[in-house]
């Protein structure tokens, strides 16, 4: 955890940290559920209290890393709405599948703040981390009623970012996700006080 982060006091650094640790554990937990990577490519780390899987691929540890490494400067200046996981039929480009993880950005402590001289949350981390255990577990089970995804995959990540961001090289812009014949689900939320993530999964259904 970070040094930022203190019992009882989160600060806007140390929320976002949350918000992206959960990201890169909620991304590498739908690559491994939904088989775009075959399983000896994963580790089991223990997370939130439960164990999770991570990818050991170097090339998807650096993507995800370069990623919420400036995701997690934009969420601490409030520059970012959503980041979209998105998984496409290598032969066609066709989107199957389209994980939209909302963030919201919320108030903190007011009181704390004031004395702090600095935005900050006083909800317990324990607490935090029991809710994102909460939204993990769900993210799991949603293999249980998402299509058997039948050819090929590939995964790509939007971030839905304020036009003012500094973008950096190599990120282009994006064309905006459309999924024919979608099925929406919406999991659990979770929340800092100072961002809350809202994580909801869209499907094409298999006719």
């Amino acid at each position: 955890m970070s040094q930022q982060q203190t019992k009882n006091c989160i600060t806007l650094r140390g929320s976002a940290q949350i918000i992206c640790e959960y990201l890169k554990f909620a991304i590498n937990s739908v690559l491994f559920q939904r088989g775009l990577y075959p399983p000896e490519n994963f580790k089991a780390e223990q997370q939130y209290g439960i164990t999770l899987l991570i990818s050991e691929d170097p090339q998807i540890k650096s993507f995800l890393t370069n990623l919420l490494t400036q995701s997690e400067e934009w969420i601490v200046n409030k520059k970012v709405s959503k980041l979209s996981l998105v998984i496409l039929n290598v032969a066609n480009k066709e989107v199957l599948e389209c994980w939209d993880f909302n963030v919201q950005y919320e108030d903190g402590d007011i009181a704390l703040s004031k004395e702090k001289n600095e935005t900050v949350s006083s909800k317990d981390l324990k607490k935090i981390q029991q809710e994102i255990r909460d939204v993990m577990l769900q993210v799991a089970a949603t293999i249980s009623y998402l299509p058997f995804l039948d050819c090929r995959c590939s995964f790509d990540v939007l971030v839905h970012a304020k036009t003012d961001c500094d973008v950096p090289e190599k990120w282009a812009e994006a064309e905006p996700i459309s999924i024919t014949n979608a099925q929406n689900v919406q999991l659990k939320s979770f929340s800092t006080n100072l961002h809350k993530m809202e994580t909801v999964v869209s499907y094409k259904l298999v006719d």
